[in-house]
């Protein structure tokens, strides 16, 4: 799971409810089912409304990714690129052959084996370059579903509110419950501001951080695999993949036991069988 997004969550929300009891607040005030209906129900069927089916399905893997650990495996990228290179330069394109059955990621798969294909490199960098795109637009989908339920929630909170107060001015015989329903009334706005600050719109933050990191990593493959097609030198290859780490990833591992671009053989992959999914 990635704490990050549950515990910044609930920090938000435990920090509202804490907040509001410490303001003398009652908890259960808080608490509200038709308000929840309203926002909740309503945000919804304006997200449906809004977006076609096929894209409402894959919300479930959008949440997944939102509130899961993906690491984006640039070091790991890295290091598998300059593996590839350095056994390319030594026994040419060819050698890779028998590697590239075993590698995990299907775009560095797609483009090494472009590359033993003998494709040109104009047209390899125009099919990977297509991938990295219509990743692109495929990841927008889910940012901008989340950014629309963060624009409706609010909205909805208010309608609530709104019904709310109708229902408060249509019965104004027994005065006394008057502060009571109005204050009840307002729970729906409550509900709506912070669903969309709490969890809408940080979930859409989210994928658009995780969105850039893969992009950035499918990035660097693109390079490493024209750079090895063009048979350029490991260590100028490692200084061009170098310019797309971040500050926090400029120590690369070395070689040794737990070198994570080595790729696995063919023997080790059998007793891994989804190593070449």
């Amino acid at each position: 799971m990635d704490l990050t997004t549950i515990i910044g969550i609930l920090t938000g929300v435990l920090a509202l409810f804490f907040g509001f009891i410490l303001e003398g607040g009652s908890p259960g005030s808080l608490f509200h089912g038709t308000a929840a209906l309203i926002v909740f129900g309503g945000t919804l069927g304006a997200v449906a409304a809004s977006f076609s089916t096929a894209d409402l399905k894959r919300v479930p893997k959008w949440l997944r990714i939102a509130f899961s650990r993906n690491d984006s495996g640039v070091t790991h990228t890295f290091a598998q690129l300059i593996h590839f290179a350095e056994r390319a330069r030594k026994e040419g394109l060819l050698s890779l052959e028998q590697d590239v059955a075993y590698v995990e990621d299907k775009f560095t798969r797609k483009g090494l084996q472009l590359v033993i294909d003998g494709t040109d490199p104009e047209i390899t960098r125009s099919i990977l370059e297509s991938h990295i795109t219509v990743l692109e637009k495929r990841h927008r989908v889910g940012i901008h579903l989340f950014e629309a339920a963060g624009g409706f929630s609010p909205t909805m909170g208010i309608i609530g509110t709104v019904l709310g107060l109708v229902h408060v001015l249509g019965n104004m015989a027994n005065p006394d419950q008057l502060s009571g329903a109005i204050a009840a009334a307002f729970i729906a706005t409550l509900y709506g501001v912070s669903a969309a600050n709490l969890i809408w719109l940080p979930i859409a933050n989210k994928l658009k951080q995780k969105d850039r990191a893969e992009v950035q990593a499918m990035e660097m493959t693109l390079d490493g695999i024209l750079s090895i097609q063009a048979g350029e030198n490991p260590t100028i290859l490692k200084e061009k993949l170098n310019t797309h780490l971040d500050g926090g990833l400029q120590t690369i591992p070395q070689k040794g036991a737990g070198y994570p671009g080595r790729v696995k053989t063919p023997n080790q992959a059998r007793s891994m069988p989804n190593i070449a999914k």
